[in-house]
């Protein structure tokens, strides 16, 4: 087929590494995450130390100073091993970001080492019980007291809630100014009058910690502030989303792809009347639909991710990207279940927990409904 040219030799020896770590580490005990609603502290120290966590840091702050291209394979690579309670990519790819690029020297130094060790998990707090997408209707406030900020509110649906140990909290610093009142705080979770409410119970992702969080009068040290001024969050916000539907993209082209080769084998084995499912005019005809159609998201997300290693991946073709890759993804795992029949549908096989874990996909990092308010205005 189509080769992918962005990967050199260098990079598939790091993609072996990623998955035979996964496959020793993950991979065996990521039914039991399932029941615990959670994955183990201790992969994360180990994922670490070999330095598969914030890759993308530079050395003085605990990374590698690798590019966004071994961000891209751990990501891949942890869909196509089906361990998708492995939070690594907010982690790494959208909290660590914002500390590096907005933060001050006091704060990078304070925060990346232990985000890139493993020591401290992170988590971003965007979304509230009444205010999902709407990042503009953020009820959170912080309200400067002398030389700390007293945040109250509470957030919903936070990836590594249960984890974390650093939160960025979006909060309003001036509600009269709408979204120019909205700033990022860096939230220790250890603070006296944080509080986290219950693991939630989702469709899918079900190893994956996901959280309310509840502020009550946390102090907040000045010094916490993201960004040189108040009121520069949600700039900040709308700069980094990109980055953050080009990860959504990637995940769901790798499960698109490991979904087909999962049903590819399914098909050729399993038999029905007489001969394999393969046999039959209409699998055949369903598997090349979807070959074409992944296929051709390939090419797509790795353009823009070559527009984003340029810093040239603009905010429309990430949501267009992060639109059309979701809803290809959703659209690949009900063909796929549909082929495996009664067994798609056990737990068991890797394409039901797929199917179930793909659905969020077109919800997270703005609705495709937003995505396509965001192209359309951009016409």
């Amino acid at each position: 087929m189509i080769p992918r040219t962005l990967f050199d030799a260098d990079l598939e020896g790091f993609r072996d590494s990623v998955r035979k770590f996964l496959q020793q580490e993950a991979v065996p005990h990521h039914a039991q995450w399932e029941k615990d609603g959670q994955v183990s502290r201790d992969i994360w120290r180990k994922a670490g130390e070999l330095g598969f966590l914030c890759p993308c840091l530079p050395e003085e702050y605990g990374g590698v100073g690798a590019d966004f291209r071994y961000s891209a394979v751990i990501m891949e690579e942890i869909v196509r091993a089906s361990t998708s309670g492995l939070g690594w990519a907010l982690h790494s790819d959208i909290v660590a970001p914002y500390i590096l690029n907005y933060g001050t020297e006091e704060q990078k130094q304070a925060y990346l080492p232990k985000l890139a060790s493993g020591e401290m998990i992170g988590a971003i707090a965007m979304t509230e019980p009444g205010a999902g997408s709407d990042l503009q209707g953020v009820k959170t406030s912080a309200v400067r007291e002398d030389d700390h900020y007293i945040l109250n509110g509470s957030k919903t649906f936070i990836t590594n809630g249960q984890m974390a140990d650093l939160v960025i909290v979006v909060a309003k610093t001036d509600p009269k100014e709408g979204a120019k009142g909205t700033s990022l705080l860096l939230v220790e979770t250890a603070w006296e009058g944080f509080e986290r409410g219950q693991n939630l119970e989702k469709v899918g992702l079900k190893a994956q910690d996901t959280s309310e969080l509840f502020f009550q009068d946390v102090k907040v040290p000045v010094g916490n502030l993201l960004g040189r001024h108040e009121g520069q969050g949600f700039m900040q916000l709308m700069q980094e989303l990109p980055a953050e539907r080009l990860q959504v993209a990637l995940t769901a082209v790798a499960a698109a792809e490991a979904a087909w080769d999962w049903t590819r084998d399914y098909v050729k084995e399993r038999k029905a009347f007489g001969k394999p499912i393969l046999g039959f005019q209409n699998t055949r005809f369903k598997m090349a639909e979807m070959k074409a159609d992944i296929t051709a998201a390939r090419v797509f997300v790795d353009r823009c991710l070559e527009l984003h290693l340029d810093k040239k991946l603009d905010i429309p073709t990430a949501a267009m990207l992060k639109q059309w890759t979701t809803d290809l993804q959703c659209r690949v795992m009900d063909e796929c279940v549909q082929l495996h029949g009664g067994y798609g549908y056990m737990w068991e096989y890797p394409i039901a927990r797929a199917w179930a874990d793909s659905r969020v996909q077109r919800i997270y990092a703005g609705t495709n409904e937003i995505m396509k308010e965001i192209v359309a205005r951009s016409i």
